[in-house]
């Protein structure tokens, strides 16, 4: 990072830091693992899950890196809720370790991309309590703004989303394919 900042230092003059700056280190990260991949030949599995492919959460060329993207299809809650049921169990056949595999800390700190001291997802963005359940109303049920916020949502939160929604469809774009595990994933079964 401290590289690239200086390289980029002449042409960042007289501008103060922001997203740019922030990306960097997912772009490094994902220029390094994609290197890996291509050099031994192994599949790069992305790390961005659908709340956060629905809002444009994640970053081109650094964490969207990679060939396939196992959690594409679940939203954020339900990967917590997966990760609390795998700490729990191990199916029957299943590979990996018995007993808790996601440490406790990775569960109950707030969500962040790590991209700045102290930020979290929730800087930008509503809790993933609220944002996962107003997704599911414009995603999978099609509802419009004023159905989602008539179930109690403030409507300046909902259209926020919705216009967050529409504006990451470049970024869906360039994603890389991943399960399917609901009527409305992103590509085939929701067009925009």
């Amino acid at each position: 990072v401290t590289a690239y900042d200086g390289a980029l230092a002449s042409c960042f003059a007289d501008t103060e830091p922001n997203v740019a700056e922030e990306n960097l280190q997912a772009r490094i990260r994902g220029n390094i693992i994609m290197a890996l991949s291509n050099k031994f030949g192994e599949l790069l599995v992305t790390t961005g899950n659908k709340s956060e492919m629905s809002v444009g959460y994640a970053t081109l060329y650094g964490d969207m890196c990679g060939g396939y993207s196992v959690l594409k299809d679940i939203y954020k809650t339900e990967v917590y809720a997966l990760a609390r049921w795998r700490n729990e169990q191990r199916p029957e056949g299943g590979l990996g370790a018995e007993g808790r595999v996601v440490p406790e800390s990775s569960l109950t700190k707030a969500p962040t991309a790590e991209l700045r001291p102290n930020q979290t997802d929730q800087d930008s963005l509503p809790p993933y309590e609220v944002l996962d359940a107003v997704l599911n109303g414009l995603i999978e049920e099609e509802r419009s703004v004023d159905e989602i916020a008539a179930r109690g949502f403030a409507r300046e939160t909902v259209t926020r989303v919705q216009r967050l929604l529409y504006s990451a469809e470049y970024k869906r774009r360039q994603a890389p394919p991943g399960v399917k595990i609901t009527r409305k994933s992103f590509g085939r079964d929701r067009r925009y």
